[in-house]
């Protein structure tokens, strides 16, 4: 049986093209990566009725059954039904009309995310919370924007090669009278992280300008010395991304700033994004976006009517190094 396939619909209901003609994959979203187990039956069940009996753990955390032949998708989308209200409108709190037709854009990717603090003791948030905070600013829309959440600096969510990272930081307490200077915390920044720790008379020196907030420190120490302050700090990058052309890992762009500040930032994407573009979405990544426009355009628009909290530091200019492979190499041509 031969279709007439409109491949950008069908893409935009969040499933991709095969090799094999007529076959489309779901990808379903998961924000933040974690999900209840209860859903493996459910994801199953698709994969073997209307799939080839398999799913693949999508890079951006999705859950994609590959094998769906386009006379399916409508069986497909009224099946998914149940879990997009549960996940989107009743976990995350997205505002949104749910019915038989699925997903209704792919614009904003799955939001990705370490374990965060819920398990990790390295990580300074609760990376699956906020994920779902942003997704119910962000989802459902048509303008573009990838995104990843790491709990601490050692970034294993790939904070930097997206759209918009942010990074979980601490601005560790120091309890002078818990220290026994046993010097565990300086090591611990020499070999981990910036350096910032000595020791003067039996007791520790910070030098807080290079402090990167990773909290390495608290995790070392035998006495209790350093610990998490329990306000949570974060870092925001901007225009991070892979691609063939021109790569280039995002900037720092806000520091040590609050969840508000975050999420009054998100709140401003979609606008920035429509602004750009003329009010008419593209897959375009955010990094172009702030290049068409220049970066004090973007902090202008990005940060309107956001609160910043005291702490928090903005960059005052951001500059990018790309790679670029279209000129830079003498090559011979290929016979």
């Amino acid at each position: 049986m031969s279709y007439d396939i409109d491949v950008k619909k069908v893409r935009r209901n969040c499933y991709r093209q095969s090799k094999v003609r007529g076959e489309f994959m779901l990808q379903i979203r998961v924000p933040g990566g974690v999900i209840d187990a209860k859903y493996l039956s459910f994801f199953q069940h698709i994969a073997e009725t209307w799939g080839n009996g398999e799913f693949h753990l999508g890079v951006r955390q999705t859950i994609s059954i590959p094998g769906i032949k386009y006379e399916y998708i409508d069986e497909v989308n009224k099946y998914i039904r149940p879990y997009i209200e549960e996940i989107e409108v009743n976990l995350c709190g997205v505002d949104m009309a749910v019915d038989d037709n699925g997903y209704p854009t792919i614009g904003a990717r799955n939001i990705m995310a370490c374990i965060g603090n819920r398990h990790c003791i390295y990580a300074n948030i609760d990376t699956t919370d906020l994920a779902r905070k942003i997704e119910k600013i962000i989802f459902p829309s048509d303008y573009h924007i990838k995104l990843n959440i790491s709990g601490c600096p050692n970034d294993c969510a790939k904070a930097h090669v997206s759209d918009i990272g942010i990074i979980g930081i601490t601005k560790p307490e120091y309890d002078y009278e818990r220290c026994i200077g046993c010097k565990k915390c300086v090591e611990a920044c020499a070999h981990h992280a910036t350096r910032v720790l000595s020791v003067e008379k039996g007791k520790i020196v910070k030098d807080t300008c290079c402090c990167v907030g990773c909290g390495e420190c608290v995790l070392v120490c035998p006495t209790g010395a350093w610990t998490r302050n329990p306000k949570k700090f974060y870092r925001v990058l901007i225009g991070g991304r892979t691609g063939k052309q021109t790569p280039r890992m995002g900037k720092i762009f806000l520091n040590w700033v609050t969840e508000d500040v975050v999420l009054g930032v998100l709140k401003n994407w979609e606008t920035f994004s429509a602004y750009v573009m003329n009010n008419k979405p593209e897959y375009i990544h955010g990094g172009h976006l702030i290049d068409r426009v220049g970066y004090n355009k973007f902090k202008e628009m990005i940060l309107k009517d956001v609160k910043l909290n005291p702490e928090a530091m903005v960059a005052e200019r951001v500059l990018w190094t790309e790679t670029e492979y279209r000129s830079n190499f003498n090559v011979k041509p290929v016979t």
